[in-house]
């Protein structure tokens, strides 16, 4: 009898829990509609907008076609780091619905379209696109810091310094890379747990030889350059920085992306990293918060206008290499 009741409770207390569910899935939402009114209440979104009307047509579409190489950059990158082969516009495609996802949803879960739209489309195993994924991210991520440590001593005055810097970045890949048998037995040897679960996957997502693990790290640094190059030419619509300047600036909030957790959008983050690159140039709150606002909206509004147009790609156009069959196989 005692089971029976647990089971009775347990249905009865599930359909109260949905409408707490239902709001908790909200809340991201509500806190970009709260901090939308914050900056209404601070500066007024018209006075914050104006400064669109001086921005040329042709700079602006320019920027707009900088974007989109990236995002074809991107899908080259991944296209040949999964060894998927045939029409380029599945994999473009499904790389600009990704995208469009990691901006829709919070806390990271648009990452997650990446497994499913690589199993739909290209017949990927979840776990192995999660690995190689992962591993995609962690040289984003490895690009990013450089960039910004090396704009950092940039703008410090050091340039011999940046440039070393940079150029090590660029490198330290490539010693990692000829360190992979040896690290594969030390993480092999680890105790369980989560560094070794994270080292595994970091592992299991490295490219297949050292041809392909080169293609990707340069196609990886080509996409951001492109990338933020784009975004701080808008940024320098909006205030008066230099490019390195407005390159520290757009890296602190592109830095932010890859955060566990962050709002739809990376609202509120986005700027919040700007502000903290931009600030300590000696720029004031107000102009400095208008800039990282209007820099933000253009990434968000291209990565819409670009995941819309994605849905006319055909998505069943790729194809990926068929395995090799097993000699007892008839």
């Amino acid at each position: 009898m005692g089971h029976y009741s647990r089971i009775d409770d347990h249905d009865g207390l599930y359909p109260m829990l949905r409408p707490l569910r239902a709001f908790s899935a909200l809340i991201p939402y509500l806190f970009v509609i709260l901090l939308a009114g914050v900056v209404e209440w601070a500066f007024g979104w018209s006075r914050l907008l104006a400064p669109w009307t001086e921005v040329s047509l042709g700079g602006l579409l320019v920027a707009i076609a900088l974007m989109l190489a990236s995002y074809i950059l991107r899908a080259w990158r991944v296209a040949d780091h999964f060894d998927v082969r045939g029409r380029f516009g599945a994999v473009l495609s499904l790389n600009l619905q990704h995208n469009l996802w990691n901006n829709l949803l919070p806390m990271r879960a648009g990452e997650l379209s990446f497994p499913i739209l690589m199993r739909q489309k290209f017949g990927v195993d979840p776990a192995h696109a999660l690995a190689g994924l992962f591993w995609i991210r962690l040289v984003d991520a490895q690009v990013l810091a450089a960039l910004a440590l090396g704009s950092l001593l940039w703008l410090a005055k050091v340039e011999s310094l940046a440039l070393l810097l940079v150029g090590l970045a660029l490198v330290a890949p490539f010693m990692f890379w000829s360190l992979r048998g040896w690290l594969a037995a030390r993480v092999a040897g680890m105790s369980e747990g989560a560094m070794r679960s994270l080292l595994e996957k970091a592992l299991a997502g490295l490219p297949r030889d050292a041809a392909h693990f080169a293609r990707g790290v340069l196609l990886t640094w080509a996409n951001w350059l492109v990338k933020l190059a784009a975004l701080a030419w808008i940024l320098r619509q909006f205030v008066a920085i230099d490019w390195a300047g407005a390159g520290l600036g757009v890296l602190g909030g592109e830095v932010t992306s890859v955060l566990p957790i962050h709002a739809p959008g990376g609202f509120g983050t986005y700027e919040a990293g700007m502000l903290g690159a931009l600030l300590p140039q000696g720029l004031n709150v107000e102009a400095a918060t208008g800039a990282a606002i209007n820099t933000h909206l253009f990434l968000l509004g291209s990565s819409l206008l670009f995941g819309l147009v994605a849905m006319l790609i055909p998505g069943k156009s790729a194809t990926m290499p068929a395995p090799a069959k097993d000699q007892n196989t008839p």
